[in-house]
């Protein structure tokens, strides 16, 4: 009778400890905060492009953390300037910009939004050869100046 008092004892033990346990393990696996997602996905690495635009490929399982998604692509300058496809790095940048005035720390993040937005325009243009590449080049390097002085 004894070995089994002891056994229930360490089973309620076990069982106790588990749920001691189990709130922590979950936590662990909660995904990342939102300002920490944020930052990730605004980077200028190409690991950094490639999972917001992974992320952007599947904003369903993104809603719970509210971004605005909304984009206006290149606003009033041309979103493919002689042929280049500039799209994909206004729109990053929009989501940088839009969500970091969300969380109002705007302007401790912006120099590096534009950063990012000009690594994203050099990427583009890293496809290109010759005197293709060096029209990219120096039109990327307008674009990163208006949104440096007047983003």
């Amino acid at each position: 009778m004894r070995r089994r008092t002891a056994a229930a004892s360490l089973a309620t033990a076990m069982l106790a400890l588990t749920a001691a346990l189990l709130p922590a393990t979950e936590a662990a696996a909660a995904p990342a905060d939102k300002n920490a997602v944020l930052s990730d996905w605004t980077q200028t690495g190409a690991t950094s492009y490639n999972a917001f635009f992974a992320a952007r490929a599947d904003r369903g399982a993104w809603s719970s953390y509210g971004f605005d998604w909304s984009t206006d692509h290149c606003t009033t300058s041309p979103d493919n300037p002689f042929g280049f496809p500039f799209a994909n790095a206004c729109v990053r940048h929009d989501f940088g910009y839009r969500n970091y005035k969300a969380a109002g720390t705007f302007d401790a993040h912006k120099s590096r939004l534009d950063d990012a937005f000009h690594a994203d325009l050099k990427r583009v243009c890293a496809t290109y050869s010759g005197l293709k590449k060096t029209s990219c080049d120096a039109t990327a390097w307008t674009y990163y100046q208006a949104v440096d002085k007047l983003g």
